[in-house]
């Protein structure tokens, strides 16, 4: 969801900023924000504090970010060619599964004035769901897992993880996708492109670099 299907990303950047202008840090630059993109909400919060040398515990941290970020969820919006995927996948009865590594609070403030087109996915997996062991985030494939798991039970149908295809924007979620077995879509932000590394040799033959959603081409994979 984040920085897939919605500017989150951008914003994400402004809050934490805020949080590192407050103790004469930062700002926030893509070789550092490469490595948050995709964790847990704890595991990225303490990969910053880590990185910038915060004098604050995770939990000031987290209140903190909650507080600025709370003025700033009603800015989301979707990024070019998502709604139209989503809304596309949801006509023509194809399962579609969200999986975001948001917590289920965190998700519902980002979306709840996008619901319109959230409602269209079949089933919604948060990074905080109880069945997801702790330690297991992206890029640990869990969270793909239970997602397919939640689509079969709806569908009665059988599902294998390579039928399915991946969207993601940052590293973390590209290694969870392979590892889970399916092709990955990889849309990353534009200004994470200088530090991405050798994507051909992390991606394979399991799917491909695309710069935006609106230059996927379905037919390419059977859509």
């Amino acid at each position: 969801m984040d920085g897939l299907l919605l500017n989150t990303e951008d914003i994400y950047t402004l809050s934490l900023n805020e949080i590192l202008a407050t103790y004469g840090k930062g700002p926030l630059t893509w070789d550092v924000k490469i490595h948050l993109q995709g964790l847990p909400g704890e595991e990225a919060g303490q990969k910053v504090i880590d990185t910038y040398d915060l004098p604050i515990s995770y939990e000031e941290y987290n209140r903190l970010n909650h507080d600025i970020q709370a003025r700033m969820w009603g800015q989301c919006k979707f990024l070019p060619g998502a709604v139209e995927l989503i809304k596309y996948l949801n006509s023509e009865k194809i399962p579609i599964a969200l999986c975001t590594s948001s917590a289920k609070i965190k998700y519902q403030l980002k979306t709840k004035h996008l619901q319109e087109n959230f409602q269209l996915f079949d089933t919604i997996v948060t990074g905080d769901d109880p069945r997801i062991p702790k330690g297991r985030g992206k890029p640990f494939p869990n969270i793909w897992q239970l997602g397919l798991k939640e689509l079969i039970e709806k569908f009665g149908t059988a599902i294998e993880p390579q039928e399915c295809l991946v969207f993601e924007d940052g590293i973390p979620g590209v290694k969870s996708g392979l590892a889970f077995g399916a092709n990955v879509i990889w849309v990353p932000h534009p200004g994470a492109y200088e530090y991405l590394g050798d994507t051909k040799m992390l991606l394979g033959n399991n799917g491909e670099l695309l710069k935006s959603l609106e230059l996927l081409n379905k037919s390419k994979y059977g859509l």
